[in-house]
């Protein structure tokens, strides 16, 4: 028997979005964002509060890259949603991470991370807090490719667990 719990946004599993952007200054600003998904074949959705940073980044940029996290950069990529660009505006130096201009949109790319889409804005509503992203481009680490195609058991993408507020490891086949 089930039992009713009331609404819950429990739903799995919930990739650990790495949102890259740039500030006026240049500076390189990552977030990690777990409510987004493909919406269409060639767009993302990402649900970003207008408070932080990457908002703002991303209204004067129109542009941006979506990172997956990984188990070998599990702290890296937690301190990164812990820490606020608004108030720490080298968190990406402190985080151990390095990034590299994009060169299709106008956002860094994480280079410890394997697999990156690299997207123009679409659209911001400010009311349900979605930015939408066209992708220009997915760019795969070839150690990360089998026969061209990005290996999840290579990766290690880690998904966050909504129920018991932990990262959880995918890639792990079924028959």
């Amino acid at each position: 028997m089930k039992k009713n719990l009331g609404k819950k946004n429990w739903m799995f599993p919930m990739p650990v979005l790495m949102i890259g952007t740039y500030g006026e200054d240049e500076t390189p600003d990552v977030m990690n964002a777990a409510w987004g998904g493909i919406t269409l074949e060639d767009e993302i959705t990402i649900c970003i509060d207008t408070s932080h940073k990457t908002w703002e980044n991303i209204a004067a940029r129109k542009a941006f890259t979506v990172a997956f996290g990984t188990a070998d950069k599990v702290a890296a990529c937690d301190y990164l949603g812990l820490v606020s660009g608004n108030k720490t505006p080298d968190k990406v130096t402190k985080s151990g991470l390095t990034v590299t201009k994009s060169k299709f949109v106008d956002a860094p790319v994480i280079n410890e991370l394997p697999l990156v889409l690299e997207c123009e804005l679409v659209s911001m509503n400010e009311e349900n807090c979605n930015v939408v992203g066209k992708i220009v481009n997915c760019a795969v680490d070839e150690a990360a490719l089998t026969d061209g195609k990005p290996d999840a058991a290579k990766m290690k993408p880690i998904c966050f667990d909504p129920c018991a507020h932990v990262y959880r490891i995918m890639g792990d086949t079924v028959a």
